[in-house]
């Protein structure tokens, strides 16, 4: 029946959507002059940097590849690659969009704030819808050619592995880039960001896209394909005989596709000409189309399953839930509008360290909200569903990813817009409205980070849900499953996953701090050395800071992205099955609390200091905007970097003991 083959037929229409709308951005006009060869400068150097990125990353998986093929069989291997390829390609195009629409978003601003926006948001949901679209096709694609569901198991590490070393090498990249451009350009020479002067400053633009563009893209779609393998599983070793719980989620996906598409043209300014708010239009007309939709789906589905129609319904809309309170409470940790953040900007008027700690303490208790909704909503889907409930909740909750990466996407390319205003020398009104539209991208950056994390933990959990049936579909025994306190193995198993975040995390702060600090030196010693560069008259060399962030964010990514790879594995085989799942268990509680508190409050500070250089507590250049920036540049790794890395990283270990478990049972 060709209603079988929809949700390949969705995402070949959406991925047809999205050369619509690339069409359409590049025949806006582009900015002239000194901005065409400084958008050049940014593409080549994003294009560099991920063509040298896949080069290290084709390595370990071409490695990986052959011993899935070796051990596990084709089916597996191909997957594998198949998940890799799409993941890294989806990040790339997304990037290249990103670094051509910036320009054009510069020279949309001389016009007016709504052309700005319409552009810069068009040109962010072209990653948002080909994560989504290329997620779904992948999935959806090989598991109606092969009818294999554990190959697709290998799809998904082939996706989170690409998603661990684009969010590790992009987050070292871009804040080593930001930091040093900010220790030296704003603190020790006092220029203002983004001045052609610092030589930083075109390896901070392209941070930007290698980071929160292409490495937020691969996180997502990782997540979305593991969420879907994941719920696919768990219906089939659930419900062996009622083929509609495997498939439930493909459709779940295609509804969501589509909605997301309609809620796209909702993006406009309003009467109030908030950007906020016309963010928010799209996104609450997108969700409540997938409500509306979801209903007539699983009602004509799941007609006689052994769970009723209304009790799965019911779970997808707790997913919609959680996602939505995770916007609203990142939104209120990380917006200049809410007390939060001026708390922290108040903290700046007594010095560096209140500051510091203001921002520390905010970051912890911002958990606080998140992870009470999150225990709330597994609590209800799972008495609505059990399980499968969870993972339907899952499932819905990451099925509105197409504009929410969408919106995410569009802060890199207006930030770029307005590092392209400043450069070039354009008008002052550009570069008001370019502000505007940044001051918007930091907050919509945090509110999708926050989503990201809590789909990633609860991702995590079904992926936990899905080992823990499979241990007891292959040793034929519930108690295999039993995880209890009195087993010392699980014990261990804890602690170490426990453990892992945090490790994890000193890994990508300790690659940032030291590489910020050749960055530093570098610029140091061009301000020493060139003459008349200060003063405006000499060009700094742009391309040697580049080239120092390039180097160091290939090296230093390796170690980071082997341990979630390697701990199961090494866990797996000498401690057995039940620590491993202690392990998991460990590692998920750790990685929503290490996550959230550090790209909230990493956020939180950014704005703070946004929210001093407004005017307010004495504005830029007084006591409180140095305290503010120092704030900055610490959460600048915060949120950025080990942060979002979190996210891929707790999901690599759950997919990574799903590969493995037939192994050690």
């Amino acid at each position: 029946m060709l209603i079988t083959y929809f949700p390949i037929i969705v995402s070949l229409f959406a991925i047809a959507f999205v050369f619509f709308l690339i069409t359409g951005i590049n025949k806006a006009p582009v900015a002239k002059d000194k901005a065409i060869a400084i958008t050049q400068a940014i593409q080549e150097g994003a294009i560099s940097y991920l063509k040298r990125q896949y080069r290290t990353v084709s390595i370990v998986a071409i490695a990986i590849a052959i011993g899935l093929l070796f051990f596990m069989g084709w089916k597996m291997a191909l997957g594998f690659l198949i998940g890799a390829f799409l993941s890294g390609l989806s990040g790339f195009i997304g990037m290249l969009v990103s670094t051509q629409t910036n320009t054009r978003v510069a020279k949309a601003a001389e016009r007016g704030l709504s052309f700005a926006l319409d552009l810069s948001f068009k040109g962010g949901l072209v990653t948002g819808l080909l994560v989504v679209s290329l997620g779904l096709l992948a999935v959806s694609g090989y598991y109606f050619i092969t009818k294999d569901i554990q190959a697709l198991v290998a799809l998904g590490f082939g996706a989170s592995l690409i998603s661990v070393f684009a969010r590790v090498g992009g987050g070292i990249y871009t804040k080593a880039a930001d930091v040093g451009a900010d220790l030296v350009g704003k603190v020790e020479k006092g220029i203002p960001e983004d001045d052609p002067r610092n030589p930083a400053v075109i390896a901070d633009q392209v941070g930007d896209n290698v980071g929160d563009c292409a490495g937020m893209a691969a996180d997502i779609f990782e997540t979305y394909a593991v969420t879907t393998v994941a719920t696919m599983i768990l219906g089939a070793l659930l419900f062996p005989r009622a083929p509609q719980f495997v498939l439930l989620p493909l459709f779940l996906g295609s509804i969501s596709i589509l909605t997301s598409i309609v809620g796209s043209f909702f993006v406009k300014l309003g009467k109030s000409q908030s950007i906020m708010g016309s963010m928010y239009k799209g996104l609450a007309v997108s969700v409540v189309l997938s409500a509306l939709g979801f209903y007539p789906l699983i009602t004509k589905m799941m007609a006689g399953q052994e769970i009723s129609v209304d009790n799965l319904y019911f779970s997808t809309l707790v997913g919609l839930a959680v996602a939505a309170g995770m916007f609203i409470i990142t939104e209120y940790y990380t917006s200049k509008k809410y007390s939060p953040v001026r708390s922290i900007a108040k903290a700046s008027e007594t010095g560096h360290a209140t500051n510091i700690i203001r921002g520390i303490g905010l970051g912890m208790q911002s958990t606080a909200y998140p992870v009470l909704l999150i225990a709330f909503g597994t609590i209800i889907s799972f008495q609505l569903a059990g399980i499968y409930g969870v993972a339907l909740a899952v499932m819905a909750m990451l099925s509105i990813s197409g504009i929410v990466v969408g919106v995410d996407a569009y802060g890199p390319i207006t930030d770029n817009a307005g590092g392209i205003a400043e450069m070039s020398g354009m008008p002052e009104e550009v570069r008001k409205i370019t502000d505007a539209l940044d001051a918007v991208g930091n907050t919509t950056k945090a509110v999708t980070k926050g989503y990201a994390i809590a789909s990633a933990g609860l991702a995590a959990l079904v992926l936990f849900a899905a080992y823990s049936q499979q241990v007891i579909d292959l040793s034929g025994s519930l108690r295999a499953a039993n995880f209890v306190l009195a087993d010392p193995k699980v014990i261990a198993g804890l602690l170490i996953g426990g453990l892992l975040p945090y490790l994890f995390a000193s890994f990508l702060m300790g690659a940032v701090g030291k590489t910020a600090g050749k960055v530093v030196e570098e610029v140091r010693r061009q301000f020493r050395e060139i003459k008349g560069l200060m003063e405006g008259t000499a060009k700094p060399e742009y391309g040697k800071c580049v080239d120092i962030v390039t180097k160091a964010a290939i090296k230093e990514m390796l170690i980071p992205a082997i341990i979630p790879v390697a701990a199961p594995i090494l866990v797996g085989v000498f401690l057995g099955v039940q620590a491993l799942g202690g392990l998991l268990i460990g590692s998920i509680i750790t990685g929503l609390f290490v996550g959230i508190s550090m790209t909230t409050g990493g956020a939180a500070w950014d704005n703070a200091k946004k929210y001093i250089e407004e005017g307010n507590l004495g504005g830029k250049g007084s006591f409180a905007h140095q305290a503010a920036v120092t704030g900055d540049t610490v959460g600048d790794p915060y949120k950025d970097t080990a942060g979002p890395a979190i996210n891929p990283m707790i999901k690599v270990l759950n997919i990574v003991a799903l590969l493995i478990v037939p192994f050690l049972i």
